[in-house]
């Protein structure tokens, strides 16, 4: 007996130094073709779900399982590159400037993680995309089959993302109006990046196609009054239906110089809950933290509150003439604890209560994962703190990092009752763009509860459908009313809505357009129609920074429709990131829409693109095409 037991305690050792030699740290400096390091490179393992992002100085870290594992090391504007571990313990990498086709780039898919959990035989399964105007064959159906799952997702990926009821179709004569706070925030579509860079397809509810369309920056006209920005309409035949059009409501909001912005009193709210350990939480925060430190004036002020178990000021306010002082509290956070995310924006408003300045830019920029679980920690009791706290005249920026248990749902709700924005953090490239490239419309609020309403014409247009703001819609009544809460808008930003039309006389039209039995206790009269060439009313209110009554700016839309060819870049492009959205959420709606399709409209329209973020999103429908392809399911 004895024999056995010590066999079997060798064997164990024996295992264990097995596992130890196959797992492994890969270390290692990236570089471009010049010698420069790169920061902000992501590098992922195809067998393993560990990834991380190199530093300031291009240097990264990252956990391998055994020879065969292989690292992908991707960067916008650069070729990714693939590079299998083997015995190497350092490995450096050149990564190449993307200067080939778009269509010439190979994007590969690839899994992050590599336990699988059989959960069962499944009699019939089914390839996401199959059928797609004929392309592919579900040759697999009625075959027996394993529902693969991702370990990874199965054990504790505990990510939250509230619900999304898709917009559907409204009939003119019975809702003429379409309401909605306008939306600046961006971090659906790196939240998706997210995803497709990691081989997943990203949940439905992740995909907010209005904060993809918004993501890109458009060449749309800045206001030449003293209107806080400028309105512009185009009319186009819709891209995926011919039959109906599509309209591009698009807005700018006044360039602001960066001298000539108001002094900011920030208040830096941190997460250092043990939730923020990995490398794409706290060390990747606070990365992107130095960046924005070191674009401060004199003027400017910075105050640091962290939370974790409890919370607590660890900088009190300090001028952008100290970055030395400021940049050395930074660099002692470290995370451990719990997360006291209530009691952390407490403290962060009383802080910036006290430290108030008038006709500056006081604001809170709350840095988490959103995993809060001490104190208040429900989305409801989130939002009635906020809420309570959004006439103090503070706004709010949230910046969203890691993955795993991030809680996208929390962050939207304290950045939409918050009076402000919300960017979701993938790498140290995301952070440049951010919080220096956009600092301006990132940090500083140039009008606050923006609401768009539309009174669509009878005579032209027979229904409608706003495409995404599912969560931003707005009764009727609360356009006129200064009470209701809309939308933030920063100098220099760009914020675009797409309509899809149902002109009158569509042939499909009594295929999508419901019919409503007649009242009973009332008596239903065809409404008059005016005689009239526009196609819509376009409504916006808007109130100053400090403001409590709104302002109203109206103008009519009408003309010719154009073709889809002869509509403008911006127009084409966001058409092509909306047919993006609706792909990766499986809309009922995408019509004859395929992966192809969109890679051909947002190449034609991908325009000068000096910064490769409109190229990134052309290979990221690559990938997800393979990747929407070979997933398999279950019905």
């Amino acid at each position: 007996m004895k024999k056995k037991v010590l066999f079997l305690v060798a064997l164990v050792a024996m295992l264990g130094i097995g596992i130890q030699a196959q797992t492994r740290m890969v270390t290692g400096l990236i570089t471009d073709e010049a010698g420069s390091p790169l920061p902000g490179v992501s590098v992922v393992s195809k067998t393993t779900s560990e990834s991380t992002v190199s530093d300031t100085y291009g240097k990264y870290a990252i956990k391998v399982s055994g020879e065969k594992d292989i690292l992908r090391f991707n960067f916008i504007g650069m070729v990714p590159q693939d590079i299998k571990v083997g015995k190497q313990t350092v490995i450096n990498v050149v990564l190449k400037a993307d200067v080939c086709e778009v269509e010439e780039v190979m994007v590969v898919a690839y899994g992050s993680s590599q336990k699988r959990s059989l959960t069962g035989a499944i009699s019939g399964i089914k390839i996401r995309g199959a059928g797609r105007k004929g392309k592919r064959q579900n040759a697999l159906q009625g075959q027996q089959a394993y529902f693969v799952m991702n370990d990874y997702e199965a054990d504790f990926n505990t990510e939250n993302y509230a619900s999304i009821n898709e917009n559907g179709y409204k009939q003119v004569t019975q809702q003429p109006l379409s309401t909605f706070s306008v939306d600046v925030d961006r971090a659906a579509y790196t939240n998706v990046r997210r995803f497709l860079n990691s081989g997943q397809m990203p949940p439905h509810d992740a995909v907010r196609i209005e904060e993809m369309i918004n993501y890109f920056d458009y060449e749309y006209e800045a206001p030449a009054d003293d209107q806080p920005f400028a309105v512009k309409s185009e009319l186009a035949v819709c891209p995926w239906n011919t039959e109906h059009h599509l309209l591009k409501i698009g807005l700018k909001g006044r360039e602001i110089e960066k001298d000539n912005l108001p002094p900011s009193n920030l208040v830096f709210l941190i997460d250092v809950s043990g939730s923020m350990s990995s490398n794409n939480k706290l060390p990747l925060l606070k990365s992107s933290f130095r960046l924005l430190v070191n674009e401060l004036r004199p003027e400017d002020h910075v105050a640091i509150v962290v939370y974790a178990g409890a919370a607590g000021v660890v900088l009190q306010p300090t001028s952008g003439r100290d970055k030395k002082t400021i940049l050395a509290a930074l660099d002692k956070l470290e995370a451990g604890g719990s997360t006291a995310g209530g009691a952390g924006l407490k403290l962060a408003y009383k802080l910036a209560k006290e430290h108030y300045q008038e006709h500056a830019n006081n604001r809170i920029i709350l840095a988490t994962d959103g995993d809060f679980n001490v104190g208040v920690s429900s989305n409801a009791a989130m939002e009635e703190l906020v809420e309570k706290e959004r006439d103090s005249g503070i706004f709010m920026t949230v910046l969203g990092f890691g993955m795993g248990n991030y809680k996208d749902d929390c962050m939207e709700i304290i950045a939409d009752k918050g009076n402000g924005n919300y960017a979701y953090i993938d790498n140290l490239q995301e952070a440049q763009k951010t919080l220096v490239s956009e600092f301006g419309g990132t940090l500083f609020t140039i009008a606050k509860d923006v609401k768009f309403q539309i009174e669509f014409n009878p005579a032209k247009v027979l229904a409608y459908r706003l495409i995404g703001y599912e969560n931003r819609l707005l009764n009727d009544e609360d356009f006129n009313d200064d009470t209701k809460d809309a939308g933030e808008i920063g100098a220099g930003h760009t914020v675009t809505a797409l309509y899809e039309i149902i002109p009158v006389g569509a042939k499909d039209s009594k295929e999508l357009v419901k019919s409503v039995d007649k009242l009973k206790y009332q008596k239903q009269k065809e409404p008059v129609v005016a005689a009239s060439d526009e196609w819509l009313t376009l409504k916006l209110r808007y109130k100053q920074p400090n403001g409590n009554k709104s302002q109203l700016m109206e103008r009519p839309v009408s003309g010719v429709v154009k073709r889809f060819e002869m509509a403008g870049d911006d127009f084409r492009f966001a058409a092509a990131v909306a047919g993006f959205g609706m792909l990766l959420s499986d809309s009922q709606y995408k019509g004859d829409l395929d992966y192809e399709t969109i890679r051909a409209m947002a190449k034609a329209a991908r325009g000068e693109d000096e910064q490769g973020f409109k190229a990134e999103m052309i290979r990221l429908v690559k990938t997800a095409e393979s990747l929407d392809a070979n997933l398999v399911y279950a019905e």
